[in-house]
């Protein structure tokens, strides 16, 4: 029987030959399906997603038993699950729903580590005004702390 480890390791195997992807997620779901997420800065091509199917099927082939195997994008509108992810998004337009359950949108600024920054524009009345003004505000947060960030399509 096939495990997640093994998965893994194939999967990364078959990955270092290709410029650009990583691994996002492997997940063995109760109905009999391995779901394998890869992602790249400019996107997954089919091609790729279909050689990475054949490329498992001749490693493991029996050891599947039942199994189905699934592998595609982690998706544009999916949560990010890796740090690779937030480093591809660096400029553009992410939704961030914070530890508290609260949604708040920005441009990923930059992200170190598990470390990210967020820009975001808030009302604020300046010392002396009546009226309160838009200003950008850089917010830091921690990966782990956050419920889930995801991209957000801009349709301008």
């Amino acid at each position: 029987m096939i495990t997640k480890e093994t998965l893994k390791t194939l999967t990364e195997e078959w990955l270092q030959g290709q410029s650009g992807y990583f691994l996002v997620d492997i997940e063995m779901c109760d109905d009999d399906r391995i779901v394998i997420e890869i992602d790249h800065a400019d996107g997954v091509w089919i091609e790729d997603c279909a050689a990475l199917s054949r490329f498992l099927q001749e490693k493991v082939g029996d050891e599947m038993g039942d199994y189905e195997l699934e592998v595609g994008s982690a998706g544009l509108g999916q949560p990010f699950k890796v740090e690779q992810q937030y480093a591809n998004h660096v400029g553009d337009d992410v939704e961030v729903i914070d530890a508290d359950g609260k949604k708040i949108v920005g441009v990923l600024k930059s992200v170190e580590g598990r470390t990210f920054v967020l820009s975001t524009q808030e009302k604020q009345i300046p010392e002396g005004k009546k009226r309160p003004v838009k200003v950008e505000v850089d917010k830091t947060y921690s990966m782990d702390e956050v419920k889930s960030t995801k991209y957000v399509l801009n349709f301008k």
